[in-house]
């Protein structure tokens, strides 16, 4: 009888051994096993670099819709490392940014508004650049070609040429009184330049007058947005960041005025502006946030990525904005407007 037990207990021991040395992890696992029973992979950290020119509607939307587009993909939180860096308007902090990501360890940088992707695409050469809210990618030199930009640089550009010509043949077309047109301009900014230069092409054909008035900086907008009243039968800037940042003031000038505002951005027009052909700058930076998805997760190439320019434009009406700049809102006016649910704007 004593022979059993002893066997019996001897047979539980091994058995107990066996079950335990099965439950040690094995050396040098860094695994956790899940409630299925399968181990969780740890995730990759990714490091984003982001340069932006100053802060303005436009583009902290722009860059807020590329970083949605990296969270809907599962680049946030404990994964995504984002150094976020603001030249607030100094072209000398612009270029002390660049020269910073050029020597930093990022897997991808990401430039906003002509004058930063100008900076960081001289020079970051090392990792993947992606850019948004540049009017002429060819002209600023970024990309040598739309298609195929090779290098390390690709994007999206925030101008579609139509959208200028679109905007003038409205103000012609619809404001009959209107001989000429203001516009508060940094030329030192190309992107300004460039939409400023077919603005006044595409005016010409109609036997409008486009009157200059230049700035060099933001605190200059205000007394350029007065010289030109009383000259000017209508208001009109571009995508000018100078004059974006200060724009407050030709809003309010606009409005003690009563002159029509037209602007080249939605968020403008949100702001008080009254028209501009034009789409969501977080659309916008979605769109290239999609873009950083296929670099950093699929290993896409930013030499091989197309540079995209928006191609679903729609007149954008403010009718608030019609009435402090005394402007009577038409039926044509409004029949010209596609999505009138969101881009007639109450």
């Amino acid at each position: 009888m004593k022979k059993k037990i002893w066997v019996s207990l001897t047979l539980a021991a091994v058995l107990l051994t066996a079950v335990g040395c099965g439950q040690k992890p094995q050396a040098g696992s860094t695994s956790t096993p899940s409630a299925g029973g399968s181990a969780n992979q740890e995730q990759k950290t990714y490091k984003v670099a982001i340069s932006q020119i100053v802060e303005h509607p436009s583009l902290d939307a722009t860059r807020e819709g590329f970083l949605a587009a990296l969270k809907d993909a599962g680049i946030a939180g404990s994964n995504l490392k984002v150094d976020y860096n603001n030249a607030q308007g100094d072209p000398t902090n612009n270029l002390s940014i660049a020269q910073k990501l050029a020597s930093a360890d990022n897997d991808l940088v990401y430039a906003i508004a002509t004058p930063s992707a100008q900076a960081v695409v001289q020079q970051v050469k090392k990792v993947p650049v992606l850019f948004a809210a540049v009017t002429d990618p060819l002209s600023a030199k970024i990309v040598t070609n739309m298609d195929k930009p090779g290098g390390n640089v690709s994007g999206a550009s925030d101008t579609n040429p139509e959208a200028i010509t679109k905007l003038m043949d409205f103000i012609a077309g619809n404001f009959p009184k209107v001989k000429s047109v203001g516009l508060v301009l940094n030329e030192g900014e190309p992107n300004a330049v460039v939409m400023a230069k077919k603005a006044e092409e595409t005016l010409s054909k109609h036997g409008i007058k486009l009157v200059k008035a230049p700035v060099t900086n933001t605190s200059e907008v205000k007394q350029a947005g007065q010289s030109l009243v009383g000259r000017v039968d209508a208001l009109y800037i571009t995508l000018d960041n100078t004059v974006v940042s200060g724009v407050d003031t030709l809003l309010q000038i606009a409005k003690d005025k009563h002159i029509p505002f037209f602007s080249s951005d939605r968020d403008t027009v949100e702001k008080g502006a009254f028209a501009t052909y034009g789409f969501k700058y977080y659309d916008h930076g979605y769109q290239v946030g999609q873009m950083a998805v296929d670099v950093l997760k699929n290993g896409k190439k930013p030499a091989d990525m197309k540079v995209t320019v928006p191609d679903k434009l729609d007149l954008i009406l403010n009718l608030k904005a019609a009435k402090d700049q005394g402007v009577e809102v038409t039926d044509a006016m409004k029949a010209l407007v596609k999505d009138k649910e969101k881009n007639i704007i109450q």
